[in-house]
């Protein structure tokens, strides 16, 4: 797992989620979350099925929702602190499907990797608009200390933006989401290959 991180977002999108997923598969993303907290589950298992569809070559991911991830064939969950234990999940998600963990401090992610975790989110990195109940910014110093001590990737997610988003590379982030940045923009290929050039145009990396 390496790049950018593309997770949906229904609410800042100007062309639809759809449209913005296919971008992002245009720009050589790797992986490809789908999120909505405010769709009834009829919408969710209509949303992720058409995008199931998009991502056949991508890995694709559900937030939250482990029966939506199921009935449309996803390869995994991305799992917040109120979700599901990592352990309910991977019983019903069984061994060959991908879970991932938001965490916010360095002992949540050990934990994450004990206890099975295939990669750990950290953040919010930054001040953040998108999610509002995310917690005070963890900083880039996170993401070097929780690099220390993880085999397993991590994502950094959370107010990220062109300008500090070197820093979060710099600290080891091997992805990074930048959900705002990117669904807002005009050029969702354009944007996402600009972060991407982060990784991909570094000679150290």
């Amino acid at each position: 797992m390496k790049g950018y991180y593309f997770i949906t977002d229904a609410q800042l999108s100007r062309a639809g989620i759809y449209k913005d997923t296919q971008k992002a598969i245009a720009a050589g993303v790797e992986v490809i979350q789908y999120r909505n907290k405010q769709a009834s589950s009829a919408q969710m298992y209509k949303e992720a099925s058409v995008l199931r569809s998009l991502c056949k070559r991508r890995i694709f991911l559900v937030n939250d929702r482990i029966d939506i991830a199921l009935a449309v064939g996803a390869d995994g969950v991305h799992l917040g602190a109120d979700d599901l234990p990592y352990e309910v999940a991977r019983k019903i998600l069984g061994k060959d499907k991908l879970i991932g963990m938001t965490v916010r401090t360095l002992e949540q992610a050990r934990d994450a990797q004990r206890k099975g975790c295939d990669y750990v989110g950290v953040g919010p990195v930054f001040r953040t608009r998108t999610k509002k109940d995310c917690g005070a910014p963890t900083g880039v110093r996170l993401i070097r200390e929780v690099k220390k001590y993880l085999r397993i990737p991590v994502v950094a997610i959370g107010g990220i933006n062109l300008s500090n988003a070197p820093a979060v590379v710099s600290a080891g982030a091997d992805m990074l989401c930048a959900i705002s940045a990117v669904v807002s923009a005009q050029d969702v290929a354009r944007q996402i290959r600009a972060f991407q050039q982060l990784y991909f145009s570094s000679p150290s990396r």
